[in-house]
């Protein structure tokens, strides 16, 4: 090889190795639904990149979070996986925003079907629901409720011992915090939810994720692969396309 070539193909693997050179590498969408006779090819968590193709048979759902936003590819037929539309980034940052521990007091917030409240973060514990709930490191646990009228006073209790601690909301609160001290999720993480009247309470288990991921798809993966259905469907309804 000449030395002019020499030197000409040392640049280009410097500007390649810093980036300059190439395209970018593709970005992907992650499943966070799947339905139908090829749900087992496309599992809730499996990664996709965004300018792949994937080919459905009849009966096929498939729901896939991307940049741009949740999409769900029907079948039966071929579709690609990426599709243009506005980046969900300022959506995805506002729902995943860790408050502090103060009480917050706020109204309802609407949406879905018929006006229903709907919760404005991911990180809140929706009284609604039972389930594995994961959550960032963060020095308090954030607990919402549909609705904002009247008070009302939970009660979270160990599943393993006789530890308690009592979640109220005064009226026209849809929000109410407890600090890390006041529940000390290292020392037990599954515990059961009552609500003031009274019955069965939901099971809730808390996970840990220490630093959640800053982006959609790493963040669906990790609720997937955690087993926290009701924050990956949670975040697959904000981000909708």
């Amino acid at each position: 090889m000449s030395s002019a070539k020499s030197v000409l193909a040392t640049a280009v693997f410097s500007l390649a190795a810093f980036g300059f050179l190439g395209s970018a590498p593709a970005s992907a969408g992650v499943v966070v639904k799947s339905s139908g006779p090829s749900a087992g090819s496309y599992p809730v968590g499996k990664k996709l990149d965004d300018a792949a193709s994937i080919t459905l048979k009849t009966g096929d759902s498939i729901t896939v979070l991307t940049d741009s936003g949740t999409r769900v590819i029907t079948g039966p037929g071929t579709h690609r996986v990426g599709a243009r539309g506005a980046s969900k980034r300022t959506t995805f940052a506002m729902l995943t925003r860790q408050r502090a521990g103060a009480r917050v007091r706020t109204g309802a917030v609407r949406g879905g079907p018929a006006g229903a409240a709907s919760n404005p973060n991911l990180w809140n514990v929706d009284t609604s629901q039972a389930g594995k709930i994961c959550l960032p490191g963060s020095d308090a646990i954030t607990f919402w409720r549909p609705s904002v009228e009247g008070e009302e006073t939970w009660v979270l209790g160990s599943a393993v011992s006789d530890f308690h601690v009592h979640v109220t909301f005064d009226d026209g609160d849809a929000l109410a915090s407890l600090s890390a001290e006041e529940l000390p999720l290292e020392r037990n993480r599954i515990y059961d939810f009552s609500g003031p009247t009274g019955g069965p309470g939901k099971r809730l288990e808390f996970v840990m994720l220490g630093s959640a991921p800053d982006n959609p798809e790493d963040l669906a993966v990790a609720l997937a692969e955690n087993g926290c259905n009701g924050q990956l469907d949670l975040l697959s309804e904000k981000l909708a396309s």
